[in-house]
């Protein structure tokens, strides 16, 4: 319960928190966009720290997708420890916080649960990062001479950040649609085995009622009475 979790693609931070308290810690590295599905045994909190610069936007979007009930509790706290949210045995959630310089903490807790595991997904959106104006630099200084040239590179910039804009939004809807259609499957199979499982039930109730119908039908026409020598 208390070892920490690798995450599949770059870690920046590994923070170990109290083990009575926090069970996992781990970061992401500062992408636009990054999801993520993990299993959550009956029982156990898992939390993840994302580093954040000053003044931008951190937008946090979870879904469980399977476990009885569908349901989790939500944490999400500021550099300084200060809750920001707290949710308790919701399916799903978005939120959304302008930074501070510091590591923000998101856990997802299944303490409340002692038999059912939840597979829980989960997507980070950062924006105002600082890469914009990064690369804005990174082409100006190859352009000398005259303003026609400056305002021919803002009009690539501008067309640039809207198409990478446009993009991301896709690439976002389109991972929120995947999620969905992993619940909707994963309810849909438990449906499923549940209408089997009833389906015998009754199968075996009916032929139970049915062969004792039988047997009392047939105790009424027979002749019990004796014959006499």
């Amino acid at each position: 319960m208390g070892d920490k979790i690798w995450l599949p693609f770059p870690v920046l931070l590994l923070a170990a928190l109290p083990p009575v308290l926090l069970p996992g810690a781990a970061g992401f590295a500062p992408s636009l966009d990054s999801d993520f599905t993990f299993t959550l045994p009956a029982g156990q909190k898992e939390c993840f720290y994302q580093p954040m610069p000053l003044k931008a936007s951190l937008e946090i979007e979870y879904q469980v997708l399977d476990g009885a009930g569908l349901d989790i509790d939500f944490h999400l706290a500021s550099p300084e420890g200060r809750t920001l949210v707290f949710e308790q045995r919701k399916s799903d959630g978005v939120h959304t916080v302008e930074t501070e310089v510091g590591d923000y903490m998101f856990c997802f807790d299944n303490t409340f649960s002692t038999i059912s595991e939840k597979v829980i997904f989960f997507e980070l959106i950062l924006d105002n990062m600082g890469e914009q104006e990064e690369e804005q630099e990174d082409w100006k200084k190859y352009i000398t001479g005259t303003d026609m040239l400056d305002m021919k590179l803002e009009d690539i910039l501008e067309s640039i950040n809207s198409i990478k804009s446009r993009l991301s939004k896709s690439g976002h809807i389109q991972t929120l649609l995947r999620a969905f259609e992993a619940r909707d499957r994963n309810i849909q199979e438990s449906n499923f085995d549940r209408v089997n499982f009833w389906s015998m039930v009754n199968l075996v109730v009916m032929v139970v009622v049915s062969a004792i119908q039988v047997y009392m039908l047939k105790s009424l026409f027979e002749d019990k009475r004796k014959s006499r020598t």
